[in-house]
């Protein structure tokens, strides 16, 4: 009879705990389903894909941001912890601003437009508040090896605010004015030049954000950037390897149509130019990776002789930091001496070297619209260089605009460079 009993009980027991574990496995299912009802995108919503479990639920963004700021589902967000693929991210709620928090620490992402090395920081904290579809919030970025007293990371701030539709979030961010030193810790910290540079000045700036789409715009305000310590000085006495120096003046045919094909503000700007380095960053967003460069003659100079042609930020970066420099100790003639000193052209660098070269005279008898031509192959000098040895002419369009460009000439002075240029045909050289 016990054995009965006992065979009983344990039947009962098997029924009920199998009850239960079909009761939870129908509640987590019904859960799911419903969680993929409610977050489920609208049609022409902004969607993406959240693990769930070993699931994947596609959701609508706009409808999960509006969930997760929401003062009677966010505070369930407290102490949970997100592994995403910029890193660890840890959320909180703060009840008496009604705003989430996150916290990715560490984190990185890979932003195209200014290369393919992931951007570092140590920390990475953003808050968000909602009214309705109005976003705002405050960030706070703190690079690895961050410049600041005592040894103490110091983060760069700013604040936020965004509007959300079902297509799309529209964030504008400010950026509080930072050392510029700082800047450079967050965005290449590995940099060697960051050991022994002084760099002065404050930069802050101003952005526009659309996500899903990605792209963006920046507007930075700069001041009183300096740089010390990387011994351009030594530049002032150096001698070019591409042959003899041309000796040209800035009033020389070549050496204007120089600055109008390459640096149009070459006599006004630091050694960077601001309106070019935006205009590049909106070219190389649209490209999806570094498309244009915004590069000055002076910044073309630092990578000439120090900093090597390499496509990414970081080039880029230590290119302005001996751009900067150079424009302290050199100044803008000398700069422009040894910039076309030993500038590219094709198979021959130097502008004395491509005068002999292409027209078989000195670069001080150059004629205006051979100048002019001349000029106008800096862009790409290589393929330039194959075309004019191929079909006998360059590209037409560059050429007039590089002619319109000059400046310091009279009105009948261009007029006649343009007709000039127009009706140039120079026999390539003979190798």
């Amino acid at each position: 009879r016990n054995a009965c009993f006992g065979s009983l009980v344990k039947k009962t027991l098997r029924v009920v705990l199998y009850g239960l574990l079909a009761l939870v496995v129908t509640g987590g299912v019904a859960l799911v389903l419903i969680a993929k009802i409610a977050l489920a995108p609208a049609k022409g919503e902004w969607s993406a894909e959240l693990p769930v479990g070993p699931l994947k639920l596609e959701v609508g963004v706009p409808t999960l941001v509006r969930l997760a700021t929401s003062p009677w589902f966010g505070p369930h967000l407290d102490g949970r912890r997100l592994d995403t693929r910029f890193g660890p991210v840890q959320l909180g709620w703060n009840e008496a601003g009604h705003q989430l928090e996150a916290r990715c620490a560490p984190c990185s992402a890979v932003v195209p437009a200014l290369g393919a090395k992931p951007l570092r920081l140590d920390d990475l904290r953003v808050t968000v508040r909602r009214d309705a579809d109005r976003l705002a919030g405050e960030l706070s970025a703190t690079p690895p090896a961050a410049v600041g007293s005592a040894g103490q990371a110091a983060a760069l701030t700013g604040r936020w605010d965004g509007k959300l539709s079902q297509r799309d979030l529209q964030v504008n961010v400010d950026m509080a004015d930072a050392p510029i030193a700082q800047w450079y810790a967050v965005l290449v910290p590995d940099m060697p030049e960051l050991q022994r540079a002084q760099i002065g000045g404050t930069l802050g700036l101003r952005g526009h954000f659309v996500q899903p789409t990605g792209s963006f715009g920046l507007q930075p305000r700069v001041a009183q950037f300096t740089v010390a310590g990387l011994g351009t000085e030594a530049m002032l006495g150096a001698r070019t390897a591409c042959g003899p120096p041309a000796r040209l003046g800035a009033d020389s045919w070549l050496a204007r149509a120089v600055i109008a094909a390459e640096d149009q503000r070459f006599f006004q700007h630091p050694g960077y130019d601001l309106v070019e380095l935006s205009a590049a960053l909106d070219s190389n967003q649209k490209k999806g990776g570094i498309d244009r460069g915004g590069s000055t003659l002076t910044q073309q100079l630092a990578k000439m002789l120090v900093t090597g042609s390499e496509r990414s930020l970081e080039r880029k970066l230590r290119e302005m930091l001996y751009a900067v420099e150079m424009e302290q100790t050199l100044g803008k003639a000398r700069i422009l001496q040894l910039y076309l000193d030993n500038a590219p052209w094709g198979k021959v660098c130097g502008a004395e070297a491509a005068a002999r070269h292409y027209f078989k005279r000195s670069a001080t008898r150059l004629e205006p619209a051979q100048a002019v031509w001349l000029a106008s192959m800096l862009h790409a000098p290589g393929l330039a260089a194959e075309r004019w040895a191929r079909e006998g002419s360059l590209d037409p369009q560059r050429v007039k605009w590089v002619a319109e460009g000059i400046r310091g000439i009279s009105r009948a002075q261009r007029e006649a460079l343009l007709r000039n240029v127009e009706k140039a045909r120079y026999a390539p050289p003979v190798d």
